[in-house]
């Protein structure tokens, strides 16, 4: 009787706690949808007084985009004598020699471009910007990482944003491959609703966000103030932002300045991206959360940027949910009480997600009720990533930073791959997803209806990352950037 009542309590306090997750996920879509007619205040730039910029490529390993990288670079629209590119090369295979060759290519125009290698990868991508950030000649950086591709207006339209008390401007990421598998248009749902909603929400409500790493502009006296790129967890990117906006430097959020990238495009790549951003922002939130908490912030500011940090924290409670449920299900635990809690449970989480990605696709794309049928592929993708993030999250708080793993991009080839190792994770996530469908026939023959849908949806979840896991996705047909902004 203890251990039921202890099974009952522990499952409706997880899935409690995890549907505020969901109900937070809606308070982002009210705050977008209020303020959706915004727009952010552009200044007015006259010819001849148009700023130095510096344009930085942090690259690492990167064959196959290498090239193409450089040359979107290298065409954006802004006068010759006020660009300068830099190819910031921490490569040990050939991409080395294929930036050389491009960057000759347009110094032979008369670009201003330069290849810089440091001696070690000390710091990592952090490490590289500093690095060249010290010999940067421009008073206002952009970075874009290997595998986007930047419209040639993206300067022209970006830099007018960058008023007196902002520090930073970040553009929204569109996807090059978002219709190559149904992963990739999963994960592209997934970073719409985190550019359309989130980014917009928190900009236009006075609360914080963050540079995403690429494709957006820094104001280099910002990163000074705030202390410079730093080594020490690894989203460089999102403790640079919460510094510099501890510090009072200001954010703009450009939603209709689209920038295309590669998706990730097999799960150890999706896994291995993940796995980085959930463990950085642990750390991130390690670092700067007692700051934060002191500093003179207005509290809904510490609450949301609170939330923000601490979003993978939901993970270790999904896989804990995980292992309850079907033992709550199956032994029909405090019934009637399990099947109303799942039902409500799967109630919230699925309208939450499906208002959320609805909005956010309705706001870029014209098929928004086609891609609500993504929804359910999202939730269990997102249950079966609870092993990696919460192995992600469990090192953030009691491990060492750790070393920065690039994703590996595929580019326009198709056939090219840098591979990752294996995932240990496979075999956890495998066996719990057979748990998980168990489950579901096991309530379905007990006519326990209400909690077979949840069982299922993480059942699939978990066999879809952990088989995926054991090995590659087949290389996929080229996609250029002409077809992906065809398809979008």
């Amino acid at each position: 009787m203890v251990t039921e009542l202890l099974l009952l309590g522990g499952h409706a306090l997880l899935a409690s706690t995890l549907s505020l997750y969901g109900l937070h996920r809606l308070w982002l879509t009210s705050r977008y949808w209020r303020t959706r007619r915004q727009a952010p205040t552009l200044t007015t730039l006259e010819e001849r007084a148009l700023p130095l910029v510096t344009v930085q490529l942090p690259v690492y390993n990167e064959r196959y985009v290498i090239t193409r990288l450089i040359d979107a670079a290298a065409a954006l629209d802004w006068p010759r004598d006020r660009l300068e590119l830099q190819i910031l090369d921490d490569s040990d295979d050939d991409t080395t020699p294929l930036a050389e060759a491009a960057a000759a290519r347009h110094r032979a125009k008369g670009l201003d471009v330069t290849v810089l290698r440091r001696p070690d990868r000390q710091g990592f991508k952090a490490g590289a910007l500093a690095w060249g950030l010290s010999r940067a000649k421009g008073s206002i950086i952009a970075i874009f990482d290997a595998d986007f591709v930047p419209p040639a207006d993206f300067l022209r339209r970006a830099v007018p944003a960058l008023g007196p008390e902002i520090g930073m401007v970040q553009a929204r990421w569109t996807h090059l491959n978002e219709g190559e598998s149904w992963l990739t248009r999963v994960e592209a749902m997934l970073l719409d609703g985190h550019f359309v909603i989130e980014h917009a929400a928190r900009a236009r409500s006075g609360r914080w966000f963050n540079f995403n790493g690429t494709a957006g502009l820094w104001r280099r006296e910002a990163i000074h103030d705030a202390g410079g790129w730093q080594g020490d967890t690894l989203t460089e990117d999102l403790d640079l932002s919460y510094r510099a906006q501890l510090v009072g430097w200001r954010f703009v959020y450009l939603p209709d300045l689209a920038v295309p990238a590669e998706l990730p495009g097999d799960i150890l790549a999706f896994k291995s991206q993940q796995r980085r951003w959930a463990k950085g922002s642990i750390q991130t939130a390690k670092k700067l959360l007692p700051r934060l908490w002191r500093s003179p912030a207005p509290w809904p500011v510490k609450v949301e940027a609170t939330a923000h940090l601490c979003a993978n924290l939901a993970y270790p409670l999904v896989l804990l949910l995980s292992v309850i449920t079907p033992l709550a299900a199956i032994q029909r635990v405090g019934h009637p009480l399990v099947e109303p809690l799942h039902a409500v449970f799967f109630t919230v989480a699925m309208t939450s997600l499906g208002v959320f990605y609805g909005v956010s696709a309705g706001a870029t794309h014209n098929d928004w009720a086609r891609r609500l049928g993504r929804v359910p592929w999202a939730m269990a993708l997102g249950a079966g990533m609870a092993v990696n993030q919460s192995r992600a999250v469990f090192e953030a708080l009691f491990g060492e930073v750790g070393a920065f793993v690039r994703t590996p991009k595929r580019g326009e080839s198709g056939g090219g791959r840098y591979a990752l190792g294996g995932d240990g994770g496979a075999i956890v996530e495998i066996t719990l997803g057979l748990g998980q469908l168990i489950g579901a026939v096991a309530c379905m023959f007990a006519g326990a209806w209400g909690s077979a849908p949840l069982l299922a949806l993480f059942g699939l979840g978990y066999l879809w990352v952990g088989l995926g896991s054991l090995s590659p996705a087949p290389s996929p047909k080229p996609v250029v950037a002409a077809e992906a902004e065809a398809a979008g």
